[in-house]
């Protein structure tokens, strides 16, 4: 591997690492962190288009199918990514995204397109609580 290859293996490790213990100690995703799975969306669409750039948009037709671990891998990322989709779908739904164009995305570009859809889930999210805030619960009385 090139150093071009391991900032990248090690940046993004070093940001899921980061993102996963910023959700695990909150309890929650802090405020703002849309914008560190808007970054990690950035960042692999960075790197993925370098290696398109370098090795082709269909390269990784042969590593998949070289034998039965790659198959195995090509496999678990499909599955992977429609589980998360199927968690997220419903979220989006209800803030008013439309899925259809999102799962185009995902299922054109992976994590990519999960990790994009993700970080405008909290997004939004993020911006109807701030706008809930201020405002009286139902019923509430003075």
């Amino acid at each position: 591997m090139t150093l071009f290859d391991w900032i990248f293996v090690v940046g993004g490790l070093l940001f899921v690492a980061f993102n996963v213990l910023a959700v695990t100690r909150s309890g929650g995703p802090p405020p703002g962190s849309w914008r560190i799975s808007a970054a990690l969306s950035a960042a692999f669409f960075a790197f993925s288009a370098v290696t398109i750039a370098r090795e082709g948009v269909l390269g990784f037709v042969p590593v998949h199918t070289l034998g039965l671990w790659g198959n195995q891998v090509w496999l678990d990322l499909l599955l992977a990514a429609s589980t998360a989709f199927a968690f997220l779908a419903p979220e989006a739904r209800a803030r008013g995204m439309r899925p259809l164009p999102w799962f185009l995305l995902v299922a054109a570009t992976g994590s990519i397109g999960l990790f994009a859809m993700l970080a405008r889930v909290q997004y939004l999210r993020e911006r109807t609580v701030v706008a809930t805030a201020g405002a009286p619960l139902l019923g509430a009385t003075r």
